[in-house]
């Protein structure tokens, strides 16, 4: 069975759970499965907020733009202020140099995975909306990490065609990938990681971090890794919110590949 942690940190000024941009959000749930917005301009604004906010070439406060707009002006399907920590050190426990993101959204999670990474490293962020791309590819330039953090429009599950670019353009290969942060579309998790595994990118010691294990929940692939813990995989299930409240218990799972 897989380990279990809690979260010790106190994350300041915790949003309350009913008002109204988390109730937009929800009335927009069938927008987020179409286009991966919510429909109310949310996602533009925060790139708005994002320039007019943070100093340029600065990620920790690009990081916090993002943060006080979540919280004070409307919700955000980014991984928050609280499970980013439990990101932020699963990042440094794997020290990578190649990394693989699904699921950008507006760039919080590759801003502070990139700020996280140490010097050399390189990640690739995965998005199926090209309208998200665009304000994440926006959010990572100003935040000065260029450079370093790419976003990609795809799906691993596209037929091949995402693969063949990771591979061809950004040097994924046999063994080549240390980290792997998934939160994208839920259905995706378990069948994207075995297409990933089956192209041979892992190796012994990779680190894979999913988001939203429990609400709205991903439930085949816990349950995948609950069956190979200590054989493919050594999974820890860090106890955890659903982003910027604290009424939603959520789970946040760090596996590591055993090959």
């Amino acid at each position: 069975m897989a380990k279990k942690s809690g979260l010790g940190a106190q994350i300041r000024d915790r949003m309350p759970f009913l008002r109204w941009s988390n109730i937009r959000f929800a009335l927009g749930s069938r927008s987020v499965l179409r286009t991966g917005q919510v429909g109310d301009g949310r996602e533009q604004a925060l790139r708005d907020h994002v320039l007019a906010h943070a100093a340029k070439g600065d990620p920790a406060g690009v990081i916090d733009a993002i943060d006080d707009f979540a919280r004070n002006r409307s919700m955000l399907m980014n991984v928050g202020d609280e499970k980013g920590l439990l990101l932020d050190a699963a990042v440094r426990r794997a020290d990578p140099s190649l990394l693989l993101e699904l699921g950008a959204y507006c760039g919080y999670s590759a801003v502070r995975t990139g700020h996280t990474m140490p010097p050399g490293a390189r990640l690739v962020s995965v998005e199926a909306s090209a309208a998200n791309a665009e304000i994440a590819r926006a959010v990572i330039e100003h935040a000065g990490l260029a450079d370093r953090v790419s976003v990609v429009v795809g799906k691993i599950g596209d037929g091949g065609d995402t693969m063949r670019r990771l591979a061809t353009e950004y040097g994924f290969a046999d063994g080549a990938l240390d980290f792997v942060f998934i939160d994208h579309e839920k259905t995706a998790y378990l069948p994207d990681l075995r297409t990933i595994m089956a192209a041979g990118w892992l190796h012994p010691g990779s680190i894979v971090v999913a988001d939203n294990i429990k609400v709205p929940g991903a439930p085949g692939y816990r349950h995948y890794m609950h069956e190979r813990e200590g054989t493919e995989w050594r999974t820890v299930e860090h106890k955890t919110h659903v982003e910027y409240q604290s009424l939603l218990a959520d789970l946040v799972l760090e596996s590591e590949y055993l090959g």
